[in-house]
């Protein structure tokens, strides 16, 4: 009863119970912006304990971390008409908490549309093979298009990385088709160079052979070597061509002799 009848030690209560509803604690990675009776304070408060008066302060907390956002897959159609699915994910941060909460009603919502529409208008321009191949180029115009549009909202888009590519199966079979036939064409010109270079060695070696008669004996001993190690049973005598040449000249000497002897004996 006491207490009840003590009308400054209740309102002395209940200050006190307004300073410590008062009291918010902010983290390192947050920010206060505060609305006093409906505008913006110069500055936003933290981190750390600060002093929150309502209802006449409103107090919006903005967190300064890096935010990873998945662009949702997007269909696209390439300059070269071709219909592909790909979705990016997208890394930005909160520079100017003031902006973020003022300029835009929700830029993580503005943030998550306007890459889903930069995304398909850029990779809209390009053809098939330089999304496929010039990946690190294409993110690069996105983060750049992207920063400059969120530059006025206080956001700063660091990195957009596009992450899949998704294909059609005709598509798909068509560049499989495509590969085999490129590496059909290396395959088919690596063995006309082995058989140029092999033409050229065994021109060489017929040089050699021409100037070194017996080296085509040794060759053919080699042979019969080689031939020998397998076991088989079957014996071959090589023939060598100056033989047959040398038959081949002496014949028509041989005849014209005979054809003098039966002419003195007749």
């Amino acid at each position: 009863m006491t207490l009840l009848n003590n009308p400054l030690l209740i309102v002395g209560l209940m200050v006190a119970f307004y300073l410590m509803s008062s009291i918010k604690i902010l983290n390192e990675y947050e920010r206060g912006v505060i609305f006093r009776l409906g505008k913006l304070l110069p500055r936003p408060k933290g981190p750390g304990i600060i002093l929150v008066f309502a209802p006449i302060d409103r107090i919006v907390r903005v967190g300064l971390r890096t935010i990873v956002m998945d662009v949702p897959p997007q269909d696209i159609i390439t300059r070269d008409n071709v219909s592909v699915k790909v979705n990016a994910v997208i890394y930005f941060r909160v520079m100017d908490p003031q902006k973020a909460i003022v300029e835009v009603e929700s830029f993580n919502y503005a943030t998550s549309q306007l890459a889903q529409t930069t995304l398909r208008s850029v990779l809209g321009q390009v053809d098939l093979d330089d999304l496929l191949s010039e990946r690190e180029r294409l993110n690069r115009d996105l983060q750049h298009l992207l920063d400059q549009q969120t530059d006025p909202w206080g956001i700063k888009v660091s990195a957009v990385e596009v992450k899949h590519v998704d294909l059609p199966d005709n598509m798909q079979r068509a560049m499989a088709k495509q590969a085999e036939a490129e590496r059909e064409k290396r395959a088919k010109i690596i063995h006309a160079a082995g058989e140029f270079e092999a033409s050229e060695r065994l021109s060489q070696a017929a040089g050699v052979i021409a100037t070194q008669p017996l080296a085509v004996t040794l060759r053919y001993l080699q042979t019969l070597t080689e031939i020998a190690a397998e076991k088989n049973s079957t014996i071959l005598f090589p023939v060598p061509v100056e033989f047959l040449n040398l038959l081949q000249q002496s014949s028509p000497a041989e005849k014209a002799d005979s054809d003098d002897a039966a002419d003195r004996s007749a």
